[in-house]
């Protein structure tokens, strides 16, 4: 078998980082979100259903676009980043996770919103009637009961983010060792003769970490089921 090249290892390395990354920040405001969306009963909640589903709909490179306008170096967010904190996502690796984490954000909320829906409302019910605060009831009740649906979120997000190519060559464009992720590395090796290969190398290996984290979660959640059961 032909070793990996540093530039395929960087491209891995990075990925599973950006994936990581991505993931984590986006679990804990999809929570919410998805809890929002779920129980809360309020004026405009279609229009944040629409916002937050608007990634999955709209082609890739326009969700990479207005990452650019807003959070590139010239943008409002990018600007005050840089001025204030010396922070930048614009060509760098965190741009790539801040591009995949909006991207992976609504299939989290999706799944979460599931796991949500399937919580029986009589048991958070009961438990606020026995003097529960409705944050209790939401750590101690609701997101115990919900956590088959927070696994398939996160399996799910993390295989969107592993393979998010559009918004993130868009924002962040294809620098090697900085924000060429898997995706990306295929993408170049594909458009270089006799990159074939190499591409076919990657496309695999992006496949198999899918799948093992599909895989993963499937297990989990069933682990858990049982043990409610």
């Amino acid at each position: 078998m032909t070793p990996w090249t540093p530039a395929e290892q960087d491209a891995i390395w990075l990925s599973l980082k950006v994936a990581t990354v991505a993931v984590g920040a986006a679990i804990g405001p999809a929570i919410g979100v998805a809890w929002l969306l779920t129980r809360g009963r309020f004026w405009g909640r279609s229009v944040v259903n629409i916002a937050v589903h608007l990634p999955l709909v709209v082609p890739p490179v326009v969700t990479g676009y207005a990452l650019l306008r807003l959070c590139g170096q010239q943008g409002p967010v990018g600007h005050w980043l840089t001025v204030h904190l010396g922070f930048q996502f614009s060509f760098r690796w965190t741009g790539a996770a801040l591009a995949a984490g909006v991207m992976a954000f609504p299939l989290i909320v999706r799944a979460v919103q599931l796991g949500i829906e399937n919580v029986d409302r009589h048991i958070e019910e009961a438990a606020a009637t026995l003097g529960a605060s409705p944050w209790k009831v939401f750590l101690s009740v609701t997101l115990p009961l919900a956590l088959p649906g927070l696994l398939a979120g996160l399996a799910i997000g993390f295989a969107k983010a592993l393979g998010e190519f559009g918004a993130t060559i868009t924002f962040v464009s294809n620098i090697p060792g900085e924000t060429q992720t898997l995706a990306l590395a295929i993408y170049s090796q594909l458009e270089r003769p006799g990159g074939d290969g190499p591409a076919l190398r990657l496309a695999w290996l992006s496949v198999g970490i899918s799948v093992v984290a599909l895989v993963a979660s499937d297990q989990l959640s069933r682990l858990f089921r049982r043990h409610d059961a």
